[in-house]
């Protein structure tokens, strides 16, 4: 893993060329979610369920990068019923949780999708996800995160984990592959004609 981080602040949006390289490669896209697709924050009812809270920009940003063309997993340490109808609202359909060894998990994703380590990529923020942060082709990181973890990423986001940052990483791969412009190109409609001068009396 490369020892330079770029982090968003700095990126602005125009980024290095061998960070797009590696993002260009991407063929699949895997978030932690504790931290990452949440603030990190857990919530607990009075009956001990757990709630967790998501950002819709996020959601967004996942389903434009499946749209582009690549794939999105999760893979997470917690398990959790809320996680499971997250992922399906938004398509994501690999989805390991409950993994301790994130290793062995990663290692089963990439033989099922048949795909080599450089074209994945992996946002964490805990030390619990350097055995995949090491091997993937694009790591990302949070703000917030681990100092272990974020001074061993090719990337650092701009926004926090639950406040945008996975959208900012889905932004980011889609621009360095060349499909942001038409994703966004679907959300900008052609002006409305001028109303014509009314005639005749008022």
């Amino acid at each position: 893993m490369t020892s330079s981080v770029t982090h968003g602040d700095s990126a602005d949006l125009t980024l290095r060329a061998d960070l797009a390289a590696r993002a260009a490669r991407l063929r699949l896209m895997i978030f932690d979610v504790d931290g990452i697709l949440t603030d990190g924050g857990l919530l607990y009812g009075a009956d001990g369920e757990q709630l967790k809270r998501f950002n819709v920009l996020d959601g967004h940003g996942i389903k434009q990068l499946q749209q582009s063309g690549v794939a999105t997993a999760i893979i997470s340490a917690r398990k959790s019923a809320i996680v499971s109808r997250r992922a399906s609202d938004l398509g994501i359909a690999h989805v390991h949780q409950g993994v301790h060894d994130k290793h062995a998990a990663f290692a089963a994703l990439l033989a099922q999708l048949q795909l080599t380590p450089d074209a994945c990529g992996f946002i964490g923020d805990d030390v619990i996800d350097l055995p995949i942060l090491s091997q993937v082709g694009f790591a990302a990181s949070v703000p917030n995160g681990h100092p272990d973890v974020r001074s061993r990423v090719h990337y650092v986001t701009r926004a926090g984990g639950g406040h945008g940052a996975a959208r900012e990483i889905c932004d980011l791969i889609m621009r360095a592959q060349n499909t942001y412009a038409d994703a966004l190109a679907s959300y900008l409609r052609t002006p409305l004609p001028a109303t014509p001068p009314r005639s005749g009396k008022a």
